[in-house]
């Protein structure tokens, strides 16, 4: 196993890089198309902006290369910005187009009175097949920690994996594909939650 950590200049990698030690893992940076010529495993985490995360990956001759690496059905695991920029469009940057792998749209939370945002915390995900494949001994409620203003809306909502509820809006906590992975919260600033998750994914 070889799992490459997509490197554009913003992303959380030294925690995400802690996660998979943890799990005896030792990732490699991966900056350029290059870096994943031998990889079996593709991770992107992601913090800033959407439009400066696709800017950067533009410069870096990578947004072709995670397209083809997703349509050849390899491993891919999105955290936060790496899960939105999935998706066609953003409300947080107009006018961007993200990857277009997952057809919906990256929204941002209903503004009521007494809701901070961003969401920022613990929050619980509710998996719609608990304890099974990525999700195998999580239980029916396990607990993830989150800081995100915006949030992906899903055309089709059977690739929706988890769900979260935070003030008026109850939104995809996570989608799957056969051989996707992705989440709005942070599995490596989840504990034993979040490890496990990693560890799941990574044997599937």
């Amino acid at each position: 196993m070889k799992v490459a950590l997509i490197d554009y200049g913003a992303g959380n990698l030294r925690s995400v890089a802690n996660a998979l030690h943890a799990l005896g893992v030792q990732p490699v940076m991966a900056a350029s198309p290059e870096d994943l010529s031998d990889a079996t495993h593709l991770v992107l985490p992601g913090v800033g902006s959407f439009g400066d995360c696709m800017a950067q990956l533009e410069d870096r001759r990578l947004l072709s290369a995670i397209r083809d690496w997703v349509a050849a059905g390899k491993p891919y695991f999105g955290i936060c910005l790496g899960y939105q920029i999935l998706f066609d469009s953003s409300e947080e940057t107009p006018g961007v187009a993200g990857l277009g792998i997952v057809p919906g749209v990256v929204r941002r939370f209903t503004q009521t009175p007494g809701l901070k945002i961003p969401h920022m915390g613990w929050n619980s995900a509710l998996p719609r097949t608990p304890d099974s494949g990525n999700w195998a001994g999580l239980g029916a409620e396990p607990y993830f920690y989150f800081v995100h203003s915006y949030f992906p809306v899903p055309e089709n909502p059977e690739v929706i994996a988890a769900e979260t509820t935070y003030g008026a809006d109850t939104f995809a906590a996570a989608i799957e594909l056969p051989n996707l992975l992705a989440c709005q919260f942070h599995p490596e600033k989840s504990q034993d939650a979040g490890i496990r998750l990693i560890r799941n994914f990574l044997s599937l």
